[in-house]
């Protein structure tokens, strides 16, 4: 019941025939930037009281991916990795799952979340010179202007109202929060080629295969330690929409993004993730619009807009 839910949006996304393929990639992406959005408030429930422990929760996730997507291409897709890939998908599987999981839930240790939010604003500039460098894409003045305008929303939405506190040990957090923001960035340049010879399902398989491979030394035990048993239901369904959306269903849009748009778009949408945290938050009564968010959003959509269309 629960596979069937993120496997519904996926085809229905991709088997549309009104929709064009570049139409598809932002719907999708749209919906990567939602997904997580709302994960701020539903991982939240777990990791707060602590049900299940980071470096834990990171194996598990890693494992249900790699066996959700297993499972996938062992039913549907059936496809094979050349095996001049392979060094490729492995350090993919280091950079998007290995390094980036682990150093942004120890980083989170560290410092707060409003530090780690506004390093994360740093992924799309680090795309737009990582695609530089190792794809060639040219770096314009409207990328260059919409990824100005986009930061300036997020970073607006992130800090108004909120004051910035500083701890001895923060400086470590925020290189954590760093190098996480540096590792996904690489991922998202690296994996593009993969996207477009296979199938995302074959090159997301084998991302996470090795990227469970990397963590499970660093998890096992914790994972085996967890009290499964003083899980409320509660606790159970957030769990079940972080394995199955945050982790399944948001690397697969993801990935399927990539292979039809540029990296410096697929990152761009970053910046729509407080935007919608705010929004979901503003849903369930917990906070309230005003213009600070008006604004901050006007900003984000047009900085979206303005790395993502033509040259016109």
């Amino acid at each position: 019941m629960f596979l069937q839910v993120p496997v519904f949006f996926y085809n229905k996304i991709e088997n549309s025939p009104l929709l064009s393929s570049t139409v598809k990639a932002h719907l999708a992406l749209f919906l990567v930037a939602l997904i997580y959005g709302a994960n701020y408030s539903i991982a939240k429930i777990v990791l707060d009281d602590e049900y299940i422990q980071p470096l834990p929760f990171i194996v598990l996730r890693a494992v249900s991916g790699m066996l959700l997507f297993w499972l996938f291409h062992l039913l549907f897709i059936k496809e094979r990795l050349a095996r001049k890939d392979f060094g490729r998908v492995i350090l993919c599987g280091a950079l998007g799952v290995a390094i980036n999981q682990t150093f942004f839930f120890s980083g989170l240790k560290w410092t707060t979340p409003i530090s780690a939010s506004l390093i994360m604003t740093m992924t799309p500039i680090l795309v737009l010179i990582g695609s530089a460098f190792i794809l060639g894409e040219k770096i314009n003045l409207r990328k260059i202007a919409g990824i100005i305008l986009g930061a300036t929303g997020a970073i607006l939405l992130i800090t108004y109202g909120k004051s910035l506190q500083f701890h001895a040990n923060q400086l470590l957090g925020n290189l954590f929060i760093l190098i996480n923001a540096t590792s996904y960035a690489l991922y998202i340049v690296l994996v593009k080629s993969l996207m477009r010879r296979y199938h995302p399902i074959t090159v997301v398989k084998w991302i996470f295969t090795f990227g469970f491979l990397m963590v499970l030394p660093f998890g096992s035990s914790g994972l085996v330690a967890t009290d499964w048993t003083a899980l409320t239901p509660m606790i159970w369904v957030a769990v079940a929409y972080v394995l199955l959306f945050t982790t399944f269903l948001a690397y697969l849009l993801n990935a399927a993004a990539l292979a039809k748009v540029n990296a410096s778009v697929v990152s761009i949408y970053i910046y729509l993730q407080p935007l919608l945290a705010g929004l979901i938050a503003v849903t369930w009564g917990k906070e309230i619009v005003d213009w600070i968010k008006i604004i901050s959003a006007l900003l984000i959509f047009t900085g979206v807009y303005l790395v993502s269309s033509g040259k016109k």
